[in-house]
């Protein structure tokens, strides 16, 4: 039997067919691979880069411009959708204690990049052009950045134009193992630097970083204060300068759903949802807190629903421009959004997605459920046209070039950083020009993570002819040795500081650490020792600005130092 049809799809080079093989068989054996755990430590999808890597060796690879196509798309896709994920909670991220933790993340970085170029000038030749961008490679490993490692790729193609730039993956390659394992092992080495005890640190969460400015509270309250008898809503609201909403209230045995203008009476029985913060100010002021079941109370008449925002058209207004209990006579007590409860503050942006809890009668509660669009369908569909138009204005944004004083080329945000700032800006404000953002976290989770691996698979299968002769038989050794300097040292100094001076909870730290370094096996081992949710609350707080500062400090390095 005549196999030459198999031989050929494997060594001809050109043809479609092989180089979708390439990239099946690469991405497929480094998934499997990244799952195989040491000491509970996986290296997950970035395993792919090492698949292709040994493609590469193997001289099973393809054209390098195909590659070079597919690696850029893959970056922009990635970047594109995280910043679409983190871009409606990225200025939040800024506010009260969010400041202190984002200062603390810039300095790692900075301190990152200080000992990268600490190790340049002790242990490597000056002279050799290729000695920094491969350190910039390593650094990338070092703290599990692949975004980055992507925008430094692209700022040395900018540099070096005449096509021999230096492959920094193997770099990045040399120091990512021991970087997932070094952030872990430093952390923990914070704990016995700070001398913290992990079941004090984990009673002391519920003051340092639960934050309840923002989570609603159920009160059954009985009205006791006479100052507010024959008072309307509006009143009480403005008298006590607190946010509340009343959904129910029994009076002389009638249940009724108000609005601001209804008044209460000694004896009346309030059901009010209000910020947790304030829960136990308001029973202090207008009462007792009792009990009450008010499905006995007036049953028929009133009606509690939980209703899906699917109309575009509700898409990023606040609840008080809705006029929701004026025009249809119901309250909205509280959101769930992405399984987090909120309270419904009047000053509340509803987002697509956002599962509102309606009180009212059941006829009007129906219409506000046919407003609201509440078809879930609706949501499983991707907003492609957003998508791609974000990348179209991210390209376009990321080539504009800056020229700065010093540098051999003008500055861009390039394919990494244009996409990554405009995905950003649409995940926060999109809604104010009509573009729907919502995307599942499945849908967006699968979109990154098909532009990761067809980045790390191409990175890797470029990379692979040279590794064995710049890793193996070059300065291995001393990459490794680098990386694991760039990884633990920032991170003992910024953990212990952020311990030892601003008294930040051990556990919030933990995942401060991992958000800076973006790295989800070290926020994975901090929710393994921690029962609450300090860790992600500290990650996500950190995350966005992180990767934005990990992406432009890259270009900023290349840029300045390799030209």
């Amino acid at each position: 039997m005549d196999f030459s049809w198999l031989t050929n799809l494997f060594t001809n080079n050109e043809s479609v067919a092989h180089i979708a093989l390439l990239y099946a068989i690469v991405i497929s054996v480094g998934i499997y691979l990244g799952k195989i755990k040491v000491a509970g430590i996986s290296l997950g999808v970035t395993f792919v880069l090492f698949a292709g890597i040994l493609a590469g060796h193997l001289k099973f690879t393809a054209p390098v411009a195909i590659l070079t196509f597919i690696q850029d798309f893959g970056l922009i896709l990635f970047v594109f959708m995280i910043g679409l994920q983190v871009g409606p909670g990225f200025f939040n991220s800024f506010k009260k204690g969010g400041v202190t933790m984002n200062k603390l993340a810039a300095l790692a970085i900075m301190l990152n990049v200080a000992v990268m170029f600490g190790c340049y000038y002790c242990f490597f030749d000056t002279t050799d052009k290729n000695n920094l961008p491969m350190l910039v490679g390593t650094l990338f490993g070092a703290v599990t950045n692949t975004p980055g490692l992507g925008a430094a790729n692209e700022a040395l193609n900018a540099v070096f134009t005449e096509g021999n730039a230096p492959l920094i993956a193997n770099g990045y390659a040399c120091a990512y193992p021991l970087g997932v394992v070094g952030i872990i092992m430093a952390t923990i080495a914070i704990r016995f630097i700070s001398k913290t005890d992990l079941v004090q640190a984990e009673k002391e969460l519920s003051s340092d970083v639960e934050d309840t400015e923002s989570k609603p509270e159920k009160l059954c309250i009985r009205l006791k204060n006479k100052n507010f008898d024959g008072a309307s809503l509006k009143q009480m609201r403005s008298t006590l300068d607190k946010e509340f909403v009343c959904s129910r209230l029994l009076h002389d045995g009638e249940m009724i759903s108000p609005c601001g203008e209804t008044t209460v009476s000694v004896g009346d029985v309030l059901f009010i949802v209000s910020l947790e913060s304030e829960a136990k100010a308001l029973v202090t002021i207008l009462g007792e807190e009792c009990e009450m079941d008010w499905s006995d109370v007036g049953e028929g008449k009133l009606t509690s629903k939980s209703v899906v925002v699917t109309n575009p058209k509700i898409n990023g207004k606040t609840i008080k421009k809705l006029h929701l209990n004026r025009l249809y006579e119901v309250n909205v007590t509280r959101i769930n959004r992405g399984g987090i409860e909120l309270f419904a503050s009047p000053s509340l942006e509803l987002k697509m997605g956002d599962r509102v809890r309606v009180v009212g009668r059941e006829d009007a509660v129906e219409r506000v459920r046919k407003h609201f669009g509440d078809c879930v369908k609706t949501l499983h569909a991707p907003n492609l046209a957003t998508i791609f138009i974000g990348i179209f204005v991210g390209i376009l944004f990321g080539s504009i070039p800056i020229s700065i004083p010093t540098m051999p080329v003008p500055l861009k945000l390039g394919i990494a950083g244009g996409p990554l700032i405009i995905a950003i800006l649409i995940g926060r404000y999109g809604h104010k020009i009509g573009l729907v953002t919502y995307t599942t976290t499945s849908a967006n989770l699968m979109l990154r993570e098909i532009g990761l691996v067809l980045f790390l698979a191409s990175v890797g299968i470029k990379a692979g002819a040279s590794f064995v002769d710049t890793v193996v038989a070059g300065d291995g050794g001393l990459y490794v040795l680098c990386g694991l300097l760039i990884t633990v040292i920032p991170i003992l100094i910024v953990g212990t500081i952020a311990r030892m001076h601003y008294k930040l909870n051990y556990y919030t730290v933990m995942g401060m650490l991992a958000g800076t370094y973006t790295d989800p096996p070290a926020l994975a081992y901090a929710n393994s020792v921690c029962s609450k949710d300090a860790p992600a609350v500290g990650y996500s707080t950190v995350y966005p600005l992180s990767m934005f500062l990990r992406i432009l400090t890259a270009q900023l390095i290349v840029l300045l130092a390799c030209g």
